[in-house]
């Protein structure tokens, strides 16, 4: 019996009551994620349903982010956000993990959605976490080359100091700083932070 190949999953044979028929295997996360243009999203939001119609695969989903295709963990990263800001409880049991595992990637595209993540995740953090979160955001602002790494982060930031008043003695500088980043859009973010950090 010749079973059609799916683009959605792979097909393995099986017998039950002395019938073949067909069990469905999931696609791997890495392997929709993987290929295509650079620049794009791919499948990911074929990814993003998958996983919040089945919660028992963001486990896999995080564990995709250690792949060594730099495409394959922006698209992870982008997948996460989606489903942390949709699904924010389910993520409370794996924060250590966007705090350790994926906060210790230096690229870009990852570090600006922890950042979000971080954000959808502020009320359910332990005072620890909290501490953690807000040291990790403060070097990402303080090292980062990438205009978004630092807007996103700002905006985050910018948002956590109005309750932390260490945190935005802290920010004020930094804020100063970047106001005179060449890019318009990192200089006139800081402004108007400083200026309600001000106010």
């Amino acid at each position: 019996m010749v079973i059609p190949s799916s683009p959605w999953t792979r097909q393995a044979l099986g017998r039950e009551d002395g019938r073949c028929h067909a069990r469905r295997v999931p696609e791997p996360f890495v392997d929709m994620l993987r290929g295509g243009h650079p620049n794009s999203l791919g499948r990911t939001a074929e990814v993003v349903d998958l996983v919040l119609a089945d919660r028992a695969r963001l486990p896999e989903l995080f564990a995709a982010i250690e792949d060594s295709d730099e495409v394959v963990r922006l698209r992870v990263g982008d997948a996460l956000e989606k489903v942390c800001r949709e699904e924010p409880g389910w993520f409370v049991p794996h924060v250590e993990r966007v705090l350790d595992d994926l906060g210790r990637i230096g690229q870009p595209s990852v570090q600006w959605h922890v950042a979000q993540m971080l954000q959808h995740l502020r009320s359910d953090l332990s005072p620890t976490q909290a501490r953690e979160a807000t040291q990790l955001l403060q070097q990402n602002l303080s090292t980062s080359p990438d205009w978004i790494v630092l807007n996103v982060t700002m905006d985050v930031l910018a948002d956590w100091a109005e309750r932390d008043a260490a945190l935005a003695t802290w920010l004020g500088p930094e804020l100063e700083r970047l106001q005179q980043d060449p890019r318009t859009s990192v200089a006139k973010r800081a402004t108007r932070h400083r200026s309600a950090l001000e106010s």
